[in-house]
């Protein structure tokens, strides 16, 4: 295929900022046009189609679901990493646990959970400081990263974060053909559970939670679909429950259901 070909036309460019829309929820603006263009060559390049026109048109055939969703996954931007944010595993800890319930399971939701690295966070301080039974639900739209969240598997250098004395209880060593990467054990592994689920559509039954995490995500939404996504989530929250977003978001202006303990922690009466 011609290099030129490879060029992203003002058309084409409006055609897959309405595809992820429509399809994510996420609001891609003139800076992320060489993103787009350089994430998507390969499909068009595996696929021997000529322009993005082209591999949008293939898109949107019937039949196509699994490319469509190969798309959004390049699309979709999936930076996390263990403990990130600590302020927030430090509230988790020093103040949503001591008074947890602890007659029922403790849910938590990590709704936009890329490739695991939140979850597992979670599951470990849950592991350390919580009493009583608990669940977490990590979800995404990313089949690609859903994959490695289900797998536990990582380099070892996301691990950097991780306290050594967590590292040395929770996870295990890459030996020979594996080495330098890490796996988080079994029993870790077993409380946890991963779905995917779009939160720009009706969520399927996930029941109810006491905290939900949807941290660095509403920054790719408009405030449309802040709005629509925050009520869908809130909806899963029981009364009394945590809602936290990232320290460099804000639900002021997005719903009037939480009240704010926090800048970035918020809770539902």
């Amino acid at each position: 295929m011609h290099e030129g070909l490879l060029s992203l036309s003002d058309r084409e460019f409006s055609l897959f900022q309405r595809l992820i829309f429509e399809r994510a929820g996420i609001s891609m603006g003139p800076a992320k046009r060489a993103l787009i263009a350089g994430r998507l060559t390969k499909r068009l390049k595996a696929l021997g189609l000529g322009s993005f026109a082209d591999y949008h048109a293939y898109l949107t055939q019937r039949g196509n679901e699994g490319e469509l969703q190969q798309a959004v996954d390049l699309l979709t931007t999936n930076e996390t990493y263990f403990f990130r944010e600590p302020k927030h595993f430090d509230f988790l800890r020093e103040q949503i646990l001591p008074k947890a319930n602890t007659t029922r399971p403790l849910r938590i939701w990590s709704a936009a959970c890329s490739s695991g690295e939140e979850v597992y966070t979670l599951a470990m301080v849950l592991a350390e400081h919580h009493a009583g039974a608990w669940e977490i639900l990590g979800s995404d739209i990313s089949q690609r990263v859903l994959a490695q969240a289900r797998s536990a598997h990582y380099p070892i250098d996301r691990a950097e974060d991780i306290a050594p004395a967590l590292l040395k209880k929770y996870c295990l060593k890459g030996i020979g053909a594996q080495q330098g990467s890490f796996l988080v054990d079994k029993p870790l592994r077993s409380k946890v559970r991963f779905e995917s689920i779009n939160l720009n559509e009706p969520l399927p039954r996930v029941g109810e939670f006491d905290v939900i995490f949807l941290r660095n995500v509403m920054i790719y939404f408009d405030m449309a679909t802040k709005r629509e996504v925050v009520e869908r989530l809130v909806a899963q929250l029981r009364p009394g429950g945590y809602f936290i977003v990232s320290h460099s978001e804000s639900l002021n202006g997005v719903t009037e259901i939480l009240r704010v303990v926090s800048p970035s922690i918020y809770r539902k009466p």
